[in-house]
Formats: C-alpha cells, sequence, structure tokens
C-alpha cells in the first residue's frame, strides 16, 4: 500500500511539474516541511542548465524518472562556480544496499576519484549503514595538489556528519575546470540543509546540478522481472565535451530497486560499461574525472543477483546495457557544437580488436567530423582514417556505405555511385558510416558526432 501511494504521489508531482513548470513535489509530505525556506529558495531556481543553445540532437524533454524505493536526492546552488545554478548534488542510499564503480584511467585523475577507487576497494559486501554520493559541477578538483585531497577530506567529514554515516561510505565526484582550488567551505556549509532536503522525488534537480557545459540533462530508466518480480533501473548521467573512452568523459549515477550481490553488480557494470560508455567519443580527449556509480538498494525483494549469467542476470543485464547506452548517446547528442549524431560501424576486421582500432580512428578523425559537420560526403577521408587505424587492411578488400549508399568497393569507388545522393544523405541528423574491411568476422561499432566551429567557441571561452 506504501509503495502505491509513493507512486500516486509521484504521478501527482509529474502532472504539476508539467502544468505549471514548477519542481516536482516530494513523495514524502513531511519532508517539504523539513526544508528550511532558504533552502526551498534555492531549490527553485537551481534548475542547472547552460548559456549555450540546446544541442539539435537532444531528447524531447526529460523522462520521468520513477521513484527508486530506498535512493533519496537533493541539490543546490552554492556558487562553486555557476550562479543561481544547482552546482551540487547529494544523493543518499539506503543501509543494506550494494555499490560499484567504473572511473576513468586517467594517469592525472582527480583527488575525488581516487578517493573513490580506495573506499570500494576497502567496502565489504553491503554498505551495512546506507551509503552517500556528493557531486560538485564547475570544478574538478583535479592538479590542486594535497589541497585537493583535504576538501575531498572535508566534503567526506561533512557528509558523513550530516548523515551520521561511516566516512568510508561517503563518495564523491567533482567536474569542471582542472587546476583551480575547490571553495569546499561552500559545499560542506551546505550539507546539513541539503541532508534535510532529502527527496526521492528529486533526481532531475540532481541530474541538472552536476551539468557543466551541458546544454540538457540526461536521465533513462528501464524495467525488467526477476523470478517474476519486477524491478526498475533509473540513473542520470552528465558530458558534452572532453568525451572518449577510457572510459569515456562523464560522470553517471544508476540506481535499482534490485537486490544484486556486490561482485555481482560490479560486473555487470564493468561488462555494460565497455558498450556504451566506452564506446562513444565527441573529441577523443579523455577527462581527469569520469565516474559511473551504481547502487543497488534490494528493495524489489528479489533473490539477490550473483552474476549476469543466470536467466534473471541476463535480463537484468539487457535493462541496464539499455540504460546505460541510451545515457552514452545523450551525452554524444549534446556533444559541444554537434549538429550530427554518427554512428561508425565496422565489420569483417581481422579481430574485433582491428575493428574497433578502425572505428575509432575513423569516428575521432578531425578530417572526418569536419566533413561530416559540412555535409560533405568526402569518403577519401574514411580510406584515410582506416589506413592510419594500425589495424590489418586491404585496400582492395574495402567497402564504404554511408547509411544504405554503397560508395566503395574493391578498392574503388563503387559502380553506379552518385555523388548528389551521397550529399543528400549528409544533410540528415543522424547518420551511419559503415566499413566492411573484408578480412575476417571482428565487428565494432562506436558513436560519435560533428566538429563545428561552435566547439570551438565553447571550449575557448570556458573559463570565461
Amino acid at each position: 500500500m506504501a509503495k502505491d501511494k509513493k507512486k500516486k504521489k509521484a504521478g501527482k508531482s509529474a502532472d504539476a511539474k508539467a502544468k505549471k513548470g514548477k519542481a516536482a513535489k516530494s513523495a514524502n509530505p513531511k519532508s517539504d516541511k523539513q526544508k528550511p525556506a532558504e533552502v526551498k529558495s534555492k531549490l527553485a531556481v537551481a534548475t542547472g542548465g547552460s548559456k549555450y543553445k540546446v544541442s539539435p540532437l537532444a531528447p524531447n524533454g526529460f523522462p520521468d524518472l520513477p521513484l527508486i524505493d530506498g535512493v533519496r536526492f537533493a541539490a543546490d546552488a552554492v556558487g562553486v562556480r555557476y550562479k543561481n545554478r544547482a552546482d551540487v548534488m547529494l544523493a543518499h542510499v539506503a543501509a543494506g544496499s550494494t555499490i560499484a564503480g567504473v572511473f576513468t584511467t586517467s594517469a592525472t585523475r582527480s583527488a575525488n576519484v581516487l578517493d573513490c577507487q580506495a573506499k570500494l576497494a576497502r567496502l565489504g559486501e553491503e554498505a551495512a549503514d546506507g551509503f552517500a554520493i556528493v557531486v560538485n559541477s564547475g570544478n574538478a578538483n583535479t592538479f590542486t595538489g594535497q589541497r585537493g585531497v583535504s576538501d575531498v577530506e572535508a566534503i567526506t567529514k561533512a557528509a558523513a556528519k550530516a548523515l551520521k554515516l561511516p566516512e568510508d561510505n561517503i563518495f564523491t565526484s567533482a567536474t569542471g575546470v582542472i587546476g583551480e582550488p575547490l571553495p569546499a567551505h561552500k559545499i560542506t556549509d551546505a550539507l546539513p540543509a541539503l541532508a534535510k532536503a532529502l527527496d526521492a522525488a528529486a533526481a532531475e534537480t540532481a541530474a541538472r546540478a552536476i551539468m557543466t557545459t551541458d546544454t540538457f540533462a540526461k536521465g533513462s530508466v528501464a524495467t525488467c522481472e526477476i523470478g517474476g518480480i519486477p524491478v526498475t533501473i533509473m540513473g542520470f548521467a552528465k558530458g558534452s565535451g572532453m568525451i572518449a573512452p577510457d572510459m569515456a568523459t562523464m560522470l553517471g549515477y544508476i540506481f535499482t530497486d534490485a537486490a544484486i550481490t556486490q561482485d555481482g553488480l560490479q560486473a555487470m557494470l564493468s561488462a555494460a560499461t565497455k558498450g556504451s560508455f566506452n564506446a562513444v567519443t565527441v573529441d577523443s580527449d579523455t577527462s581527469t574525472s569520469d565516474t559511473v556509480l551504481m547502487a543497488a538498494t534490494g528493495a524489489a525483494g528479489n533473490v539477490p543477483l550473483a552474476s549476469g549469467r543466470s536467466a534473471e542476470g541476463k535480463a537484468f543485464a539487457a535493462a541496464l546495457d539499455m540504460v546505460m547506452l541510451d545515457l552514452a548517446h545523450q551525452i554524444v547528442r549534446d556533444g559541444e557544437g554537434a549538429t550530427k549524431f554518427v554512428e561508425v560501424r565496422v565489420t569483417g576486421a581481422k579481430s574485433a580488436r582491428d575493428a574497433d582500432k578502425v572505428a575509432r580512428a575513423i569516428a575521432n578523425s578531425p578530417l572526418v567530423k569536419t566533413a561530416i559537420a559540412g555535409e560533405d560526403p568526402n569518403w577519401g577521408r574514411i580510406v584515410m582514417a582506416v589506413g592510419k587505424s594500425g589495424a590489418t587492411a586491404d585496400r582492395d578488400r574495402l567497402t564504404i556505405r554511408f547509411g544504405d549508399i554503397l560508395v566503395a568497393e574493391n578498392g574503388w569507388i563503387a559502380e553506379g555511385y552518385q555523388e548528389d545522393d551521397a550529399a543528400a544523405y549528409m544533410k540528415a541528423r543522424e547518420l551511419l558510416i559503415d566499413v566492411d574491411m573484408g578480412l575476417g568476422r571482428g565487428a565494432a561499432t562506436v558513436w560519435t558526432c560533428d566538429l563545428t566551429h561552435a566547439y570551438i567557441d565553447i571550449n575557448a571561452d570556458y573559463r570565461s
């Protein structure tokens, strides 16, 4: 009955937001009364956002993310870098949950990433007391020496005190400008009020709080059944520029009410990352701060999954893949200055590794990306990218297609190819570049976007 009431209240909140454009109301009436007046005021304006025009590839609005039993959110505008927009997010996950994470492979990763990695390595099977995630935007807390480490410790201590949790159960992320000291006191001062404002229906506000140059908030949801019990997976992410594996430059937070062991959750999250966040690129640059954290509360009541190998595990893994791939695609669609969403599909390579090399060489090529931006079907640049990839290639076996248009085959332009047809195809907002190497069974797919002058504009004044 309690869950039914929550769902009805959540539905009313969504209706109110759609009609009035206001923030969704709490699923718990008492939680609104607990929020100090100043917090309510700030939450009303803390919607996140960018000074740049919303990407033409953006989805039609933010999805209605369902409540996840055991997960609550809050966000506030504290002025880490931006004015009058949300820039700090707090998520609290109930006791008995499990958590997993994947992170950037950068050699200059942030103090926050290093701290999260160390805590996950020490974590037991369950976060017996629950745990929390604190994220700030505007400042990456990277390349700030011992000061950066101390700032993470200060935020961790403040969050632990506000939520009455062990410090090892507090995970932090930061995104934004590199090399500038983090005004950690602004975050620590806000945490007590944020802890009181926690609300199961505030996921969208949290998603907006982690944005930097993003032009839209990114969310996704999927459902499946485990042993006949319905479970839900929902998440949100940020990312727009400095996007490339490993593991795609972005922050992502995913939550489920399924019961999953920590080892099982880590294995499924890592596997899902390969075909989603690790298969997108905007500009070939890997961030210092990439983090994806996933929490499983177990509130659905299913028999805990230990892996993705059972029938139930495969069903859950498939739903998780859907959420993560959707979020990854949204990041590409919000690529800084992007006007085209491009799928690069490579087949017939000598190995899967070779296929991946070719796909990334094409997707990351400035010459290919600028040709796409200019709607020029310059297939010679595809040939160039294949040749420079380092993969085994035979020019006389190469086949290239733009969508369904056969462009080249057998080492030469295809008979009957019409440049006008390809030029017309390149005007579409969603494009497919298909390359068959003709050498084996290796295949890979990477998603990317075009490279426009707006990318220069955005990055030239990013710190201004």
